[in-house]
């Protein structure tokens, strides 16, 4: 189910401990999923369930940026977990840190 995210939201994992904020939302309603099932609003107080697919459990990390491969969305990971992001059923990939100039 596609919804329609804005900066600033937050959502959980449906079947881990991942939970992540919006930093970038794109224009169009999209289907954000950790462990092969669709995260939820973090206002939802159902306990994580269930284990995350096996295609889909290669985790999230603390602190880490996320984004889709078009580069229209990025999440931030607050709380890891077992479970791996995708956007539109796209595995979603760490975003890269941006390159510093040299101090020469």
């Amino acid at each position: 189910m596609a919804t329609e995210l804005n900066a600033g939201d937050r959502l959980k994992s449906a079947v881990c401990t991942t939970e992540i904020i919006v930093v970038k939302a794109p224009a169009d309603p999209v289907e954000v999923s950790c462990g092969g099932h669709p995260m939820r609003a973090h206002g939802d107080s159902t306990t994580p369930s269930g284990e995350p697919d096996p295609s889909a459990a290669e985790g999230t990390l603390l602190g880490k940026r996320y984004t889709d491969e078009s580069g229209e969305l990025e999440v931030l990971c607050t709380q890891p977990g077992d479970g791996s992001l995708a956007c539109g059923g796209d595995a979603m990939a760490v975003r890269a840190a941006k390159p510093l100039p040299s101090s020469d």
